[in-house]
């Protein structure tokens, strides 16, 4: 997918005089109780001001109601801010802060000093959050934009998302925000304030299949919106969860801007800011992150059954970002250049969700079977193979501890590898494998597959649906295998030399029909973050 560039940063809206006035004194330096950095910068969006001076920055919203959002109230702006400190606090508490009160007196504005009884309304006053400053460069899309985003920064961006997920909240009416019939509303919605776009932003024809894929999935897959609400899924979320709200300060990934103003656009599926994510990395062109994240966070979370609904929140956050730019072209404050930009940044997004509603038609999915003995290399070349197929990866590591609610990062017992939980754990990733295609992604399922018995499901699956399947088999000496196990640090796996003794005597040759399936990967010289040529031509063949 091509990469597209982002909307304009600063979009300038009409305001009433209050607020200019007040705007206008915020950009003096001599207003501040502390040193300032001058010129203050002034950095806008359609509903809120950001006064960057220097330690500290300020925002201020601005006293607009555009529907889906009201700030048009001092008391609203106030009850806003204050529950964007409430939300952002446990996510970012290096940055955010405290509301302060500023007053209009003499027709001056200043700090209110002392909180005033309740129903005291004597003088104009509006509210301000205030916020540590971090550089503008510690901002993941200005570490992506100047080529410093890696992928250990995304790898660890996925595992503070897990996180943030897993400690944030859920209730009964939280959860009823996962009805089926309120998240299509949210989606019908988008697609009725894009109409006027038809012809100029977006085909007519593009909109009218992306319109049939969402409703045909709302309406199909009814259960499995309500089997999420079951599971727990729908929380209190992020909500705009893309690369300009993210930063890497204080030595740590921070989530910012989580959304306060509109509970349909916070209260929901885990999966819904994944797809947010998933979304911005490919529009700027890295799939291959996109699937990095996505693949580090299903590990971590075991929800593999969030797949089912992806697709359609990939397409949704898509279009949104299609029809919040698409808005752009009626800003009257805006010149013909920056219209025209805008104009071409929302055809990206309108494609890219176009692209998203065709995944369930792609005529072959993949399924790669990653076979070897412990120590062999076949996680490692599964997730570099993730990138670049891309595919979604499953380690049976992670499947038989997230079976027995053992931590990723703790060792398991000697029940967890008895012979009725291995048998388990490999019926899970033959279910996981029809989950995966049938929701439109390609899959690799890597595990030792050192039987014929756990093999042969798999190949019959493949066979019966038509599937590609590739089975790769790494190996290497055994001194090499035995010098990494001892070197393994931090890894979800708990393999030891001796079991590594074991595997060798209880393998199983591949079988005649087997056997033309079968890739073998000599692991002893290859590069740890490439894949080897000769496995890349196998994909890049089969892709013709």
């Amino acid at each position: 997918m091509n990469s597209l560039p982002d909307q304009p940063d600063q979009i300038a809206v009409s305001v009433q005089d209050p607020f200019l006035s007040l705007l206008h004194t915020l950009q003096k330096a001599d207003f501040y109780p502390h040193p300032v950095r001058e010129p203050i910068q002034c950095l806008q969006t359609h509903c809120s001001v950001v006064l960057l001076t220097g330690d500290y920055a300020y925002k201020l919203k601005k006293p607009v109601n555009l529907g889906f959002l009201d700030y048009s109230t001092a008391e609203k702006r106030e009850h806003f801010l204050q529950e964007e400190l409430r939300l952002n606090s446990p996510v970012a508490p290096d940055i955010y802060q405290e509301v302060l009160t500023v007053e209009l007196t003499d027709n001056q504005w200043h700090w209110q000093k002392a909180k005033k009884s309740a129903g005291d309304n004597s003088q104009p006053k509006d509210y301000l959050l205030k916020m540590a400053q971090f550089p503008q460069d510690c901002l993941l899309v200005s570490m992506f934009e100047a080529g410093k985003l890696s992928s250990q920064d995304i790898i660890a961006l996925a595992l503070k998302v897990a996180e943030f997920h897993r400690e944030t909240v859920t209730n009964a009416e939280i959860n009823s925000f996962g009805d089926p019939a309120v998240i299509w509303q949210s989606v019908s919605d988008n697609f009725l304030a894009t109409e006027k776009y038809l012809g100029i932003a977006q085909s007519p024809d593009q909109y009218q299949e992306i319109c049939q894929f969402s409703k045909d999935f709302y309406q199909t897959q009814d259960h499995i919106f309500r089997e999420r609400q079951a599971m727990g899924k729908i929380r209190e979320c992020h909500g705009d969860l893309h690369l300009r709200n993210l930063c890497y300060w204080q030595g740590k990934i921070q989530l910012f801007d989580r959304i306060e103003f509109n509970q349909p656009f916070r209260f929901v599926d885990v999966i819904y800011d994944i797809a947010f994510t998933m979304m911005d990395l490919q529009a700027k062109g890295r799939t291959d992150w996109a699937y990095l994240f996505l693949n580090t966070y299903l590990e971590q979370t075991g929800d593999w059954h969030g797949l089912q609904v992806l697709p359609f929140y990939l397409c949704r956050q898509a279009y949104v970002r299609a029809k919040v730019t698409s808005f752009l072209l009626d800003d009257a404050n805006l010149n013909e250049v920056e219209k025209q930009k805008a104009l071409v940044t929302a055809k990206g997004y309108y494609q890219l969700a176009w692209q998203y509603s065709q995944l369930g038609q792609q005529k072959e999915k993949k399924i790669v079977l990653m076979t070897g003995l412990s120590g062999s290399g076949k996680s490692t070349i599964a997730q570099h193979l993730g990138q670049f197929l891309p595919a979604v990866h499953i380690r049976s590591d992670a499947v038989r501890k997230h079976l027995a609610k053992v931590p990723l990062n703790e060792p398991g017992k000697a029940d967890l590898y008895s012979k009725a939980m291995t048998k388990k754990v490999y019926q899970s990733l033959l279910d996981l494998a029809s989950l995966v295609v049938k929701s439109g992604f390609n899959v690799i399922l890597d595990a030792k597959f050192d039987l014929v018995l756990w093999r042969s499901p798999i190949i019959k699956f493949a066979v019966q649906e038509k599937f590609s399947l590739t089975i790769i088999n790494c190996h290497a000496p055994m001194e090499v295998l035995r010098e990494r196990l001892q070197s393994r640090r931090g890894d979800i796996s708990d393999a030891n030399e001796t079991l590594l003794l074991i595997q060798s005597l209880d393998w199983q040759d591949f079988t005649e029909s087997e056997a033309p399936l079968v890739f073998y990967l000599d692991t002893s010289a290859a590069e740890e973050n490439h894949l080897p040529e000769a496995l890349l031509r196998i994909f890049l063949s089969s892709s013709d």
